[in-house]
Parts: C-alpha cells; structure tokens; sequence
C-alpha cells in the first residue's frame, strides 16, 4: 500500500469519525419542525428568512397571530431566538448548515430595525411591516431585547468569518445604546410596592426578566467588542435585577429573581442566565453571589417541589401552577448550565439535566413534551392530565435552545431521563427522589441547616432523608 493511499485512508476513517461524531451529539437536537416553521421571503428588497409564530395540531400548519388584534404571521421575538439557536449551534458543533440558517433570520432582523434603533415585531401575510399594532409597534422592549442578543451573537460569530457582515451587526447594536442610556437617568432611583424595594432603571421600569435578555446580549457583545462603556452598562442593569432578588436559601423566597414590581413568573425568567454569564466575563463577585442564591435556593426548591406558573410575593393568592411552557425551562435550565461554567461544580449540570426532564416527562401531566423524531415541542402543560398540543415557534425553539446547550455536556443527559416519584421533607432536609425508566434512583436534596444541595445517587444510602418524621408533598 503506497503512503499516499495509506494517508487517504486515515482521511476517510477520521472525516467518517467526525461525522458520526456530529450526528451522535446532535441526536436530540432536530431541526425539522423549526425548518417547517421557516420560510425564505422577499422583504423591501431583501431576501430573509422568517419563522411562522404558530402551528396547530393535528397538521401543524402555519398559523397567523391574532391575540392582540391582526399581528401578523412572523415576528423579531421568534425570528431572533432562532437566531441565536442556529449560531450556538454552529459554535458547538461547526454545523454550517445552522451556521447559514442564523444568517439569513438575522437579516430580518437587521429590517425590522429602525435607523433609530427602535424595532418593529411583526410582518403580515403580505410581507409588509405591521408599525402601529400593540405588540409590533416601533419600541424598545421585549422584541428590541431579542434583536440585541441575536446580533450580539451574530458579531461574535462572524467577527472572523465575515468581517463586513459583523460590522452590520454590530452597528446594529450600537444603534440600540442611546436606548439603554436613556435608562440610565434613572439609575439610583427606586420606589417601595407593598413593602418591596422597586429599581426604577430597567426596561418597562422594574421589568428583571426583560433586562436579563438584554443582558445576554450586552455581554455577548462585550465579550466580542470590549468597551468601558458597555461593561458600565451591564454592571448598573445587573445591580437594578439583583435589587429585584428577594430571600435566600433558608428564608423566603429562597434568592428568587422578581420578574416586574412583586411578580414573578417562570417564563422568561433568564436572571441566573444573564448574571452567571456577565459574572464570568466581568469577574464580577456580586453578580456570580447573586446567581448562586437563586441557584441554590430557589432553582433547588423548583426541582423538589414542581415548576410554577407565576406567584405574586405581595398577594399569594394570584400564585398558579399552570399553563407550564418551555419559554420556563431554558431560562433555568441554561442558568443552571452558565453558573456550571463559573463555578465547575458538577452538581449545577445534574441540576440542569434535572430541570430539562420537563421536556421528556417530569412534569405534572406525565407525558413527553419534546419529540425527538419530529423537532416539535409542545406548546404547554395546560393541568396534570392535559397537554396542549399545539407546536409553534416559542416552545420549539426554547426547547432546542435548551437542548443545544446541554448536549455540550454529555455528564448532564442521563439526567433528562429521570421522573420524580415522591417528595418530602424532614426536619433537616427538604428533598425529592426520582427514577428513569431503567429504575435507577437518586435524591436530590436540599440542607436546611447548610443551605447545601447535595444529589445521592444509586449506590448511595439516601434513607437518612427518611429517618425522621416528614411531611410528603
């Protein structure tokens, strides 16, 4: 056998290992229903790629928006959440196939942009721009928060693929600072609402839970295009979301994150997240305390006790259970994931695989709520017996963005796999145990005089949790 042959050989076998490879970590991770979702449209001249907002069992044909009046039939909220899927995707596995996806929805996002940095949300069945509608109209909140993060992570990603198109994108989020500036004149100020301290300089006033996606994107901007003034201005949004921190691990409400004013709501909820990420690229003491409080007390609590819908902390009766979504369980479970990577501790990936068995079947209703072999997820857990089956973009894309993330660490996916089969506490711990379909077993537990987390697995004796009296929930 010649050298040449020999070296063509060795090519084959590892360009075919490579490939499996790829396939093996992407076996979660499927696309189909988002592509479904997808469409290649001419918009004012340009060519971009939209995602329909809806799709309706049994079909799953598109359908428009209309819960506010005539929306439209794709939107800046989904379109840059995909985005950002797409782009991680590329980053963690080299797929360029998401790699092109990501680009061309962050075209759309570049035109639903305004020269002011404002942006629109929705287009209508004709393609043109709905500007006046309630949830498109020319703003700077929620859709515009999406839109930074999407081009914040474009800039990183083409920084060194595409200098030019990273320019674009960059230039896009530049045009959203005066925005944020603007907040800044209230920087300090805070009112009291039934007893709670109320920063005044987040975006919609007290909104946490929107900042914490403007975060993401401010920090991933700032990790590609470092600037005083961009790490000035993740440090005072941080500190308004920590103001909005409430308890500790022993104490209510345990170091959760208010979303707005005395509400709290599991959607959305991305404070850990924001703050875990700027912690490690700032080296910021403060914000990494933060995101351990909620972590350790309150995302634990969550895991024992089952997920929420919402809770009001200054009127308790307004708290629900459902409907439960996916838009709940990336924000905690990709948290979980971030404060892993600032601190290394292999408990916060158990944790996060724990927080994602939601999407196989640890949740009230039982039933699996991402199929693998479709890319659909379902759109919510309506009570404990019912589902809603109905599969648009928030709850496909919240889903593979979870997933994305977590296939990185192959440590973390036994976890997904677990149900949990009772819960209780004594008075030490506070604790859940949770089988797989295999019957393995473990307890995860909550230390109520440490304030620790601890899991035992199977090969563990876990019967100290039992020892005493307890009070099953």
């Amino acid at each position: 056998m010649t050298n040449l042959l020999k070296r063509l050989l060795v090519l084959a076998f590892l360009l075919v290992a490579e490939v499996l490879a790829g396939f093996a970590q992407s076996s979660l991770v499927n696309f189909a229903h988002l592509r479904h979702l997808t469409e290649r449209i001419a918009l004012e001249g340009d060519s971009v790629s939209i995602v329909h907002v809806y799709a309706n069992a049994p079909t799953y044909a598109w359908v428009d928006a209309k819960e506010s009046g005539p929306e439209g039939i794709a939107c800046v909220d989904d379109a840059a959440r995909a985005a950002v899927v797409y782009l991680r995707h590329y980053e963690t596995t080299g797929d360029t196939l998401s790699l092109r996806q990501g680009r061309s929805l962050l075209e759309f996002v570049l035109k639903m942009e305004r020269e002011d940095g404002m942006f629109y949300n929705f287009i209508a069945a004709d393609h043109s721009i709905n500007r006046t509608g309630t949830t498109s109209y020319p703003s700077f909140g929620w859709w515009a928060s999406r839109g930074v993060w999407a081009m914040a992570t474009g800039c990183r990603v083409y920084k060194d693929l595409d200098t030019a198109f990273a320019r674009r994108l960059q230039n896009g989020v530049d045009r959203t600072i005066p925005h944020i500036d603007s907040l800044m004149l209230h920087y300090g100020r805070y009112d009291t609402l039934n007893g709670y301290r109320v920063p005044t300089w987040l975006l919609y006033g007290s909104g946490a839970d929107v900042t914490s996606e403007l975060l993401l994107g401010l920090v991933t901007q700032y990790g590609a295009v470092q600037s005083t003034h961009l790490r000035q201005l993740i440090e005072k949004l941080s500190e308004g979301v920590m103001t909005m921190q409430d308890g500790s691990a022993t104490k209510y409400p345990f170091g959760l994150h208010r979303s707005w004013q005395t509400m709290w709501h599991m959607w959305g909820n991305g404070q850990t997240q924001a703050l875990a990420s700027g912690a490690k690229i700032l080296r910021n003491h403060d914000m990494s305390m933060s995101a351990k409080r909620e972590v350790t007390g309150f995302y634990s609590r969550l895991l024992i006790r089952g997920f929420m819908k919402e809770m009001d902390l200054a009127d308790t009766t307004k708290n629900t259970t459902y409907e439960q979504i996916a838009y709940g369980v990336r924000p905690m479970a990709v948290g979980l994931i971030r404060f892993y990577e600032l601190t290394n501790k292999p408990i916060y990936l158990k944790m996060a695989g724990l927080t994602a068995s939601w999407l196989f079947g640890n949740n009230p209703a039982g039933q699996t709520m991402y199929d693998s072999a479709t890319g659909r997820c379902y759109d919510g857990v309506k009570d404990s017996a019912t589902i809603n089956k109905n599969s648009g973009a928030e709850s496909t894309i919240e889903a593979l963005h979870t997933l994305v993330e977590l296939q990185k660490y192959p440590a973390a996916l036994p976890y997904m796999h677990y149900r949990k089969v009772r819960s209780g506490s004594t008075t030490r711990y506070e604790y859940a145990i949770f089988r797989d379909a295999d019957n393995h077993e473990l307890t995860f537990a909550i230390d109520l005089r440490s304030a620790r987390s601890l899991i035992l697995e199977e090969g563990v004796e876990s019967s100290k949790f039992l020892t005493v009296p307890k009070m099953p929930r």
